[in-house]
């Protein structure tokens, strides 16, 4: 089946993915009196006296808003802000289908980062949440920490939803092969945002020896190309200083994941690998090596990005569920304690992992309860235990006056 001609003519039928319901009655002058004026203006001026009340008067606590710059769309590349809304509107049908949140589309037509910056700050008034979409690295990381004291979520998804699921698939894969993320060496292929991002959450679960590996090659201690953030990555990964390119990584490696290109992985390098090697591969649509390959060259358990293969890395596995929870306690940012936490919920769905199952399938419902839940108690937890170090400063602060 081709999937492309069989898309652009349900989106031709469809005028696109996405359509504004009302939650009100509209039938009578009595409900237009409520819903608009006059009745609404007692609504403007409650939320003007008090602010947090457009969490609960209006549609901001369930509302989030897709935002992109279209300059690293799918595994397609730049294709603009028009180019990017079919992706975006993609993106705000599973926020809803999967986990009743309405996401709204925005694209916009700047690359600067400063200026997807100062956007996003006018526009999050209107928002309970920011989920960044296919903005290209490394200006995707500028922009997300930038916005981090907005107040409410904002999560770029192409690094983060790939990291949660990612460690969720790895959790469960790690546990047939009888391996320990403490012991293991891993290479990732790809220093982008999705690479740095899943970097960051192996760290935090654990891992101890991560090589990263770009286009030029690993990234060790001789480069001098090397960015302020591949810098940063170096302070943190490659503990061996392997040097060469993705054939030298993976001599004895454990586990390898790649976010890059398409066929950059050969069964001589699976080869090289130590005993039941884990092959995560999800370049899109081309995977760095097919399954059927990788397997045949000693694999013990394959994962990709793609749905016609087992174990789909999948960032839909993650992002409605954490953002589920992160609106429903109103947590401000999403913390590496519930990416974490999120992740380790994904692998506990799978009662009884299987090579050819260590993850959820794409469109599990128990998905987005469990990964929602999750995220409430971390965030809940992280409150609770601000709140009591907040409380022995002010008590020692007393003790001294």
């Amino acid at each position: 089946m081709n999937y492309g001609e069989l898309s652009i003519k349900r989106h031709r039928e469809t005028k696109g993915k996405v359509a504004i319901v009302s939650k009100m009655p509209l039938e009578t002058i009595e409900d237009l009196s409520v819903a608009y004026t006059p009745g609404v203006a007692a609504v403007s001026l409650a939320i003007a006296a008090e602010k947090s009340l457009s969490f609960e008067l209006t549609n901001r606590a369930n509302t989030v808003a897709v935002v992109s710059d279209g300059t690293a769309v799918l595994g397609i590349g730049d294709q603009g802000p028009l180019g990017a809304m079919p992706v975006m509107e993609g993106k705000a049908i599973l926020f809803k289908n999967l986990a009743g949140v309405d996401a709204i589309p925005i694209c916009l037509d700047t690359k600067d980062p400063a200026e997807i910056v100062k956007t996003v700050r006018y526009l999050a008034p209107s928002f309970g949440g920011i989920n960044l979409e296919d903005i290209a690295a490394p200006k995707c990381f500028e922009v997300e920490e930038a916005l981090q004291d907005l107040g409410i979520p904002v999560f770029h998804d192409d690094q983060h939803g790939t990291a949660v699921v990612t460690l969720g698939g790895l959790i469960n894969a790690l546990a047939i092969t009888g391996k320990k993320i403490k012991d293991v060496k891993i290479v990732m292929s790809g220093a982008g945002a999705a690479g740095w991002a899943t970097t960051k959450i192996l760290l935090d679960s654990g891992a101890r020896d991560i090589t990263l590996v770009d286009t030029k090659g690993t990234i060790h201690k001789g480069r001098t190309d090397l960015t302020p953030v591949k810098k940063k990555m170096l302070e943190v990964t490659n503990p061996r200083d392997i040097r060469g390119g993705i054939a030298d990584a993976l001599k004895g490696a454990d586990v390898f994941i790649g976010v890059s290109a398409a066929g950059i992985v050969t069964p001589e390098m699976v080869r090289s690998m130590n005993k039941d090697p884990i092959i995560f591969a999800m370049a899109n649509p081309v995977p760095e090596i097919m399954p059927d390959l990788a397997k045949k060259a000693g694999a013990a358990i394959v994962g990709t990005g793609r749905s016609d293969f087992a174990n789909q890395i999948n960032n839909c596995l993650a992002f409605p569920g954490i953002f589920r929870g992160a609106l429903d306690v109103r947590a401000p940012r999403i913390t590496s304690r519930m990416k974490v936490e999120a992740a380790k919920a994904l692998a506990a769905l799978v009662k009884r992992p299987t090579p050819e199952k260590v993850i959820p399938w794409a469109l599990d419902k128990t998905v987005v309860p469990a990964v929602a839940q999750a995220v409430r108690d971390a965030w809940k937890s992280e409150a609770k235990g601000k709140v009591a170090v907040a409380g022995k400063a002010a008590s020692a602060a007393r003790g001294k006056a």
